[in-house]
């Protein structure tokens, strides 16, 4: 049912530690589990996405960004015969290491940590897996498939992740600039006139007023986000099945070495994207609504981190035994078999 060059479970590079395979799951749906059931995932419900936890009741947190990430991930990999099951694994635990109280949460967190080694919440997924979740007695983390745990990293150019790993990575991009949108005028931080520069923005408006005329208000813009996703997950579709086909990648490890991601927006599109991003920067992600808010939080944050550095036994004896044991995970470090 796969194309040639997705990823198969049964070709997995396998585990850090080997386990036998199971009588009716793949590798990558026990990963799936393994991630779902796990403590840091859990701990995404009271994650901020944009707006603070607990400030209206529909608006999203990391938890529900996360299991839209998922649903956008198997689709277009349904769609391009690739790996579903990898593709949304790979959404579920993509933001497991992330801070708290959204862009402005990193953004603390990585200025207390500049001299212990930085904070980069991709980075910290890894590390989750890896080395913080502990369900097992026989070894550290969730002992995931090389194959989640690669498309975890952050890729250097000499060498592409995983086409599964790259819609997930995409489909990230395509539900935070429409879910945060969403949210950002249901918010009352926006409203419709200010999105007339938007140009990804007009098009669904324009195509949504054509087909339902009588729609107006809360009632027009769900609609519209509505239809700016399906536009983004066909336009990546179409254009990452055309240049799949001129490449004709015959493997998963083809795929890799391609001077450019095959799993990508076309031209036009991407230009509408980066648009919207610096709108949603200028506008929603540092509004005095949202800014004020996360300040103080982040303060409480920035305390919390300074009592800990100051008094470490205050974290109990476990954190403590994990940071004795990082010398010993150097072996966890992700490096392609030969």
């Amino acid at each position: 049912m796969l194309a040639a060059h997705a990823s198969k479970s049964g070709d997995s590079c396998g585990r850090q530690f080997p386990e036998p395979r199971h009588e009716y799951r793949t590798e990558f749906q026990r990963d799936r589990a393994r991630i779902i059931h796990s403590r840091a995932f859990r701990r995404l419900e009271y994650k901020t996405q944009v707006f603070l936890n607990g400030t209206a009741d529909h608006l999203r947190t990391r938890l529900t960004h996360t299991c839209e990430v998922a649903s956008i991930s198997r689709t277009i990999a349904r769609a391009l015969a690739l790996n579903e099951d990898l593709a949304e694994a790979i959404a579920l635990a993509h933001d497991l290491g992330h801070s708290p109280f959204g862009h402005s949460g990193e953004e603390m967190l990585a200025e207390c940590m500049r001299e212990h080694g930085g904070f980069e919440h991709n980075r910290q997924s890894l590390r989750v897996v890896e080395l913080l979740e502990h369900p097992y007695p026989d070894f550290p983390g969730l002992n995931l498939t090389f194959e989640v745990r690669d498309g975890l990293r952050k890729h250097t150019v000499d060498r592409a992740p995983s086409l599964e790993a790259q819609i997930a990575d995409l489909a990230d991009e395509i539900t935070y600039y429409s879910h945060d949108l969403d949210d950002a005028l249901d918010f009352a931080i926006l409203d419709s006139d200010q999105l007339d520069e938007s140009a990804i923005w007009q098009r669904s408006h324009q195509r949504v007023s054509a087909r339902h005329p009588q729609l107006l208000g809360a009632e027009l813009h769900k609609n519209v986000i509505r239809d700016m996703i399906d536009l983004q997950v066909r336009d990546v579709v179409a254009t990452s099945a055309a240049a799949i086909s001129a490449a004709k990648p015959a493997s998963p490890e083809e795929t890799r070495r391609q001077p450019m991601r095959l799993i990508r927006y076309s031209d036009e599109l991407t230009t509408a994207n980066r648009e919207l991003r610096e709108f949603l920067y200028a506008n929603v992600y540092y509004h005095p609504r949202v800014a004020e808010v996360n300040r103080r939080a982040c303060e409480m944050m920035r305390s919390v981190f300074a009592a800990y550095l100051r008094e470490p036994e205050r974290l109990g004896t476990r954190p403590r035994a994990e940071s004795r044991a990082r010398a010993s995970i150097a072996r966890f470090a992700i490096t392609l078999p030969a």
